[in-house]
């Protein structure tokens, strides 16, 4: 059968996406295909369509979608026609249909939309993976998010506060500093503005964070790192803004036996059992009324070249959406 997909003849900015009619084989041994009916948007994309990440060409975009089960491989016994399923990190999401390692796919519940699969599930892994398990918060804990007006952004700032953390959101412009305060943030501070670790510190009397997590990168690093307490940590989890400068074992001596880290999604979620422990905690808070998903924008693949400036530039907010 044919479908609709994003293909990528080489990495460069946005306008080296096209959308194409391909050919989509029957699934083999092991595999099922799905027709998608909601697509993530991640910054992860971004990092893989830019040459950021060196990726062999041509190839395929996106990491997670949700959609219908159509067909089914030999071999596979845990999912039927006509399921409904998300997935993610797995690169090819952006197309009407797609082939995916069925040990890879994840049941959505009755109680959750296509739609809702597809704006949480990656992002909500991604701050499971870093507030529960590269640092555990704690209650009673102070945590410093950056990006906090994001989808992931949105996330992290209900489940800090489901936690019991205090939660202070970075994000840029007074806008979006009101918007993150309803998404369980206590604090919110401008990276344009303010003087990031001078309010931590005010925030903290004095002490910093004991964790911070910064998927800015290079603009924030200097803040990050005046911002944490003694034997605080430095989670590092993106670079919207460029690579962060390299860190010296004696910065880390000198700055209060600190610790960085430079984790990653696919890292925590490499086997099927991790994978649906993951998206079953991230599930499991959406039922009980934790997290509430911000969907500000939906968009057909034609206009992926727009989503992926608007991206880039800092005008999307909360999660955005594909529909194939």
């Amino acid at each position: 059968m044919k479908t609709q997909a994003i293909i990528l003849e080489s990495q460069g900015g946005p306008e080296v996406m096209q959308l194409k009619t391909i050919e989509v084989t029957e699934p083999s041994e092991g595999e099922i295909l799905i027709e998608q009916t909601a697509i993530g948007l991640n910054y992860m994309d971004v990092y893989q369509r830019s040459g950021y990440y060196k990726m062999q060409t041509p190839m395929r975009l996106g990491l997670e979608a949700a959609g219908t089960v159509i067909k089914i491989g030999s071999g596979v016994s845990q999912l039927s026609i006509g399921d409904r399923v998300c997935y993610g990190p797995n690169i090819g999401a952006y197309a009407k249909h797609r082939l995916l390692p069925a040990a890879r796919a994840v049941k959505i519940p009755d109680s959750v939309s296509d739609k809702l699969a597809a704006a949480a599930l990656m992002k909500g892994m991604t701050v499971e993976y870093l507030l529960c398990r590269t640092y555990p918060i704690k209650a009673g804990e102070t945590v410093l998010f950056y990006a906090a007006s994001g989808g992931v952004g949105h996330i992290a700032g209900q489940w800090g506060k489901h936690i019991g953390a205090t939660m202070i959101g970075v994000t840029s412009g007074p806008d979006n500093c009101a918007s993150i305060l309803k998404y369980g943030y206590e604090y919110a501070l401008d990276r344009k503005t303010d003087d990031i670790a001078a309010r931590v510190h005010e925030i903290t009397h004095g002490k910093g964070v004991p964790v911070l997590y910064d998927s800015v990168g290079k603009d924030s690093f200097d803040a990050s790192l005046k911002s944490l307490s003694s034997r605080g940590f430095f989670i590092s989890f993106g670079a919207t803004t460029g690579e962060a400068p390299a860190v010296t074992p004696s910065q880390l001596q000198h700055n209060g036996s600190l610790y960085f880290c430079r984790p990653s999604l696919a890292s925590y979620v490499g086997t099927g059992e991790e994978l649906q422990m993951s998206a079953n905690k991230v599930f499991e808070l959406l039922a009980e009324g934790a997290l509430k998903i911000s969907i500000n924008r939906e968009e057909n693949l034609s206009n992926i070249i727009e989503l992926h400036r608007d991206l880039e530039a800092g005008i999307t907010t909360g999660s955005t959406i594909i529909v194939p």
